[in-house]
């Protein structure tokens, strides 16, 4: 008997799947569901042993990889026009993966947008609106954000160098030099770095339940076709390249050392199990219409007290949308302030 492989019928788009939590996220995805079609969205091109490597270790045919640019509003835009135009099965799930976290100094995007804000809050803010009129419900947004989010006594991650989220507004976080904190302390270009990158996971949490309210608010989610929104924590992975901007022996001990003692420290993993975790989180039925929610691997947590600020949330969101000159035509949620907030505050 001849076997024929499946045919894809639903698509994924997913951030960042080069390496670390996005490659574990993106094998894990295509191995599960021989269904899926997997886009890899990243500003560097895979090598083509990537895809090929997930293809043959999948056995999933359908995996490709589309250039997107998180730092440039037009390469957002150009990425969703391009996805528009092919052919691809119906869209059921996009995963916020990229970050990235610069602790040399202050450098921008090439919209003048502080990068670590920039890339990790308002490109992926962009695209996910840019991308629903194309999702198709049941669907599945989720931003992946990190315990660094947290104050710093709670969590394992400020024990290794992070600093506590400050979140002010949305406006001084793309434009820091604009308008400085005058009541902040001087800090080490690492501190600044670190905070910048635990404020943008915050940023990541503010976004997934404003978007959650706002989908049903507007009868765009529904128990019957609903579109979940959810946050994902997957837990200290080092090893990965998120300390590529840290000085060599950092680097050294966040790529070695680390990975070396993971096994004795708590909530320390290897981008396998958060990979298959955020895999499943998108792809499991029983996740169909869970949303709002804030998970560590499979588990349901609380996050922060203050990322449950709606306040917050909804200034952000408003002014994201100004700062990246959303258009009414290009989101099914209303832009500016049109928008009925009685059920928010």
């Amino acid at each position: 008997m001849t076997s024929h492989p499946a045919v894809p019928s639903r698509t994924v788009i997913l951030t960042g799947g080069n390496s670390g939590l996005g490659y574990a996220c993106a094998r894990a995805l295509a191995r599960s569901d021989a269904h899926v079609s997997l886009i890899l969205a990243s500003r560097r091109k895979p090598a083509a042993q990537v895809v090929d490597t997930l293809k043959r270790a999948t056995g999933n045919p359908s995996i490709e990889y589309l250039p997107l640019d998180l730092a440039s509003l037009a390469s957002i835009r150009a990425f969703v026009r391009d996805f528009a135009e092919r052919e691809f099965p119906p869209l059921h799930a996009v995963i916020c993966n990229a970050a990235i976290q610069i602790v040399s100094g202050t450098t921008y995007t090439q919209d003048g947008f502080e990068t670590t804000f920039g890339v990790n809050c308002l490109g992926h803010f962009l695209l996910v609106n840019l991308l629903l009129r194309n999702l198709v419900a049941p669907a599945q947004i989720v931003f992946v954000s990190s315990g660094t989010h947290y104050p710093a006594h709670n969590t394992l991650d400020h024990l290794m160098g992070a600093t506590s989220p400050r979140y002010r507004d949305a406006r001084a976080l793309a434009w820091p030099d604009k308008y400085p904190d005058a009541g902040a302390r001087p800090e080490s270009p690492r501190s600044v770095g670190t905070r910048r990158y635990s404020t943008s996971k915050l940023c990541d949490v503010f976004y997934a339940y404003e978007l959650s309210r706002r989908l049903q608010a507007e009868g765009h989610s529904t128990p019957e076709h609903p579109i979940a929104v959810n946050a994902f924590d997957p837990g200290l992975m080092p090893g990965t390249k998120l300390a590529r901007d840290y000085s060599l022996p950092a680097r050294f001990a966040w790529r070695v050392l680390l990975p070396a003692l993971r096994f004795l420290l708590p909530h320390t993993y290897s981008p396998e199990t958060p990979g298959k975790a955020l895999a499943r989180l998108v792809l499991d039925p029983a996740m169909e219409g869970v949303t709002g929610k804030y998970f560590a691997r499979m588990d349901a947590i609380a996050s922060s007290e203050e990322s449950y600020d709606r306040q917050k949330a909804a200034e952000l969101w408003e002014t994201s949308a100004e700062v990246v000159q959303l258009q009414p035509t290009e989101t099914i949620l209303p832009v500016g302030n049109t928008l009925n907030t009685t059920n928010f505050f």
